[in-house]
C-alpha cells in the first residue's frame, strides 16, 4: 500500500485494485502479462520491467508467468519482502553454520569432479550433485540455458552507505540489480562500511551458473534430463542447477533436511 500510495496518491485497498483491474489479463501467458495482472501497468514499467529484463536477459514477454509469483503481493501497509512469521540468517553468517556442519569432515577444495570423474564415484557409495545437470550427463540433449553474476565490492571509508543491506534498482539503465551492504546483515558497528554491486551477465561455461532460465524451451530439455535422474539409484541431485529450478534459501534448507531425513530413513529400513 505505501507504493500504491507514492504511484497513485490512493490509500485504501480498494482504490488501488480498481486501478490494476483496469487492464488485468485473465489468463496471463508470460511474465509481463502476470506482473500486470498482479500490480498494473504503471508499478510493472517503474519496478519489474527494467530489472528483470536485465536480470534475465530476456523480454519479460519471453518469460513464463511463475516466475513473479516470487513477488508478495499485499494490499496493505506490511513493508517486509516475505510473509514468514521468522525471518533471518544463522549467527555469524552462512559460513558459520557451514563450517559447524562439516567440522571434522574431510574437504577437498578446487576439485573439479569431471576432471576425474570415476576416481570421485568411487569415494562413496552415494553423490550428491548440485552442479548442472545437463552437464552431469554431458550435454547428451542439448545445453540448458543458465544466467551468471559478477560481483564488485568496493570499501566506502563511511559508517553507512545505505542503510539497508540490500537495496534493489530496478531502472533497466542501471547495470547492476542490487547493492548488498553487508554489515546491515547483522547490524554489525563498524567505522567503515563494504558494499557489493551485484550484475547480472551471460553466462558462459567459463563463468560460474546462478540462475536456470525457466522458460519453455529449456523446461522441456529439462525434463528429458529429469528422467535420467530419477533412474540414478546412487547419486542425489539437489539445488538450482542440480534441480533446475529457483529455490530460496530456506527452501534449500527445507529440501535438503527432507532429503536427509529420506536417506537415513531407508537406510534404518
Amino acid at each position: 500500500m505505501n507504493t500504491f500510495y507514492q504511484m497513485w496518491k490512493i490509500k485504501t485497498p480498494n482504490e488501488a485494485k480498481n486501478i490494476i483491474e483496469k487492464k488485468h489479463v485473465k489468463n496471463p501467458k508470460n511474465l509481463e502479462e502476470q506482473a500486470i495482472k498482479l500490480v498494473g501497468e504503471d508499478i510493472y514499467e517503474k519496478l519489474i520491467k527494467g530489472y528483470t529484463e536485465k536480470q534475465w536477459g530476456k523480454p519479460c514477454s519471453e518469460l513464463p508467468p511463475f516466475i513473479i509469483n516470487r513477488l508478495p503481493v499485499r494490499f496493505t501497509y506490511y513493508n517486509n519482502y516475505f510473509n514468514d512469521q521468522y525471518q533471518g540468517i544463522p549467527i555469524g553468517g552462512y559460513t558459520k553454520i557451514i563450517e559447524r556442519l562439516l567440522k571434522n569432515i574431510e574437504v577437498r577444495l578446487k576439485c573439479d569432479f569431471f576432471d576425474n570423474r570415476e576416481k570421485y564415484e568411487k569415494l562413496a557409495n552415494k553423490i550428491v550433485y548440485t552442479g548442472m545437470i545437463d552437464q552431469f550427463y554431458d550435454y547428451c540433449f542439448g545445453e540448458l540455458e543458465y544466467r551468471s553474476l559478477k560481483f564488485e565490492s568496493e570499501t566506502k571509508n563511511l559508517e553507512n552507505y545505505q542503510g539497508n543491506a540490500v537495496v534493489n534498482y530496478t531502472e533497466a539503465e542501471i547495470d547492476y540489480t542490487r547493492i548488498i551492504e553487508h554489515k546491515h546483515f547483522e547490524n554489525t558497528k563498524t567505522s567503515k562500511t563494504i558494499i557489493t554491486k551485484e550484475y547480472p551477465v551471460k553466462y558462459e561455461k567459463v563463468k560460474e551458473a546462478y540462475y536456470p532460465i525457466n522458460d519453455v524451451k529449456n523446461s522441456k530439455t529439462w525434463e528429458k534430463y529429469n528422467k535420467l535422474a530419477k533412474n540414478e539409484k546412487n547419486v542425489i541431485f539437489g539445488g538450482r542447477l542440480a534441480e533446475y529450478r529457483y529455490y530460496d534459501m530456506w527452501e534449500v534448507i527445507k529440501e535438503a533436511l527432507k532429503v536427509a531425513g529420506d536417506e537415513l530413513s531407508n537406510a534404518g529400513d
